[in-house]
């Protein structure tokens, strides 16, 4: 299963997605950050798909400069590729799948790991 993340470039730091304050947003290229920032990148129309290190990273291309910007990840390698790229532009990232924002000094405190627990939680709720 994929893992929903969601990058933010915020002048404010977000603790929390319904207490941002949308005003303290900034317009970005996320998709040619992106772009730019990665070897290899599969695309097709507007779809994107980086190819890293044990794993991917999937996302749709935007011709217009955002605020936010969606992504679909595999693997846990992804997080932390993202995460360097979150520092270098100064962006922030929020985990759709544990409601939180990741803390970027500290990812495993809710990165990855509670990312699995989500799935665990889901997939026992089918059962």
């Amino acid at each position: 299963m994929s893992w929903e993340i969601i990058l933010f470039n915020s002048t404010q730091k977000i603790n929390s997605v319904v207490e941002l304050d949308e005003n303290q947003l900034e317009q970005t290229n996320f998709s040619g950050i992106l772009e730019s920032s990665f070897d290899r990148i599969n695309k097709k129309d507007n779809y994107r798909e980086i190819v890293g290190a044990d794993f991917t990273i999937d996302y749709f291309v935007s011709n217009e400069h955002s605020s936010n910007f969606m992504l679909s990840l595999y693997g846990e390698n992804g997080i932390y590729a993202l995460i360097e790229l979150a520092k270098k532009h100064n962006w922030q990232i929020y985990d759709s799948g544990t409601d939180g924002m990741i803390d970027l000094e500290n990812p495993k405190k809710n990165g990855f790991e509670n990312h699995g627990k989500y799935i665990e939680q889901l997939v026992k709720g089918k059962s």
